[in-house]
């Protein structure tokens, strides 16, 4: 899927930042004044500018959430599944691109840490992490994980945090403090957001008293789906709250991407990679 489809989208749109110093030549007519290195022009008597080549190894870090919540899925694939298959295409896509992949994985806790490294070896590695860490945690604390990140990366990095975003305890606290980590891992570093959801999540079946638990609390009710009111009030509940964090991320300036367990990621990532290519252009 990489070789086939991805690849050349994400060389084009995820580029070295900035310029690397190469050497200093002798200056010609036409060359940018502001180039010129006085020191080496006053040693030797005549104009020298400096020469930069473009820096185009990236780090690519991969934040991917493995609490209790991504074990649900309605259909064939888990929203953990989506996201390591999801997280997989780009950590190959990067390796193809010659950038370094790191990774963290969390719950309510740091489960994973990874350090950027280059090489298909290690890619396969951050892989198997992804697929088979078995986590010791239940809940999530995305606010834990980006501060883990800008703790660790010590230079800019393109930072993929892979969620389903839900939020416990107090939602209007929750969602304060995950604006902030949001907002200051973005200054940092290019913050990209992979929502993965499923769409039991966002639609109830009627199929009559249905008990839901939730997997991280453990906590549990009962709802009469054949009520036509209950169905669409949980419909509203999901949908606005989607819309909250797609209006939260967009005005922390962060790009996001929406996919479903019931939905092939490639096309999403597709459109993503050439939005973000023609917005930056």
């Amino acid at each position: 899927m990489v070789d086939d489809s991805l690849a050349g989208a994400y060389h084009s749109v995820f580029k070295g930042r900035g310029m690397d110093f190469d050497e200093v030549r002798e200056y010609s007519p036409g060359d940018e004044i502001r180039t010129i290195d006085w020191n080496v022009t006053a040693r030797a008597g005549r104009a020298f500018v400096k020469k930069f080549s473009e820096e185009r190894e990236l780090t690519i870090f991969l934040v991917v959430d493995i609490s209790a919540s991504g074990n649900f899925g309605s259909g064939t694939l888990a929203k953990r599944d989506l996201a390591a298959e999801v997280a997989g295409a780009l950590a190959f896509s990067a390796v193809r691109n010659s950038d370094k992949v790191g990774l963290i994985l969390y719950t309510d806790h740091i489960e994973r840490y990874l350090p950027p490294g280059k090489g298909r070896r290690h890619v396969l590695r951050v892989v198997r992490d992804i697929l088979f860490h078995e986590p010791a945690g239940l809940g999530t604390d995305t606010v834990g994980a980006l501060d883990a990140v800008n703790r660790v990366l010590r230079r800019r990095a393109v930072v993929f945090l892979i969620s389903d975003f839900g939020v416990g305890g107090d939602p209007d606290a929750g969602r304060r403090a995950l604006l902030r980590a949001v907002r200051q891992t973005n200054r940092r570093h290019d913050l990209v957001a992979v929502h993965v959801a499923d769409p039991r999540e966002q639609e109830l079946p009627d199929v009559g008293t249905i008990a839901l638990e939730d997997a991280e609390t453990g906590e549990i009710i009962e709802l009469d789906s054949a009520r036509a009111l209950v169905r669409e009030r949980f419909r509203e509940l999901s949908l606005e709250r989607s819309r909250r964090l797609r209006s939260d991320l967009r005005a922390e300036g962060v790009d996001t991407v929406q996919l479903r367990t019931d939905l092939q990621p490639i096309p999403a990532l597709q459109r993503f990679f050439k939005l973000r290519g023609r917005t930056r252009a």
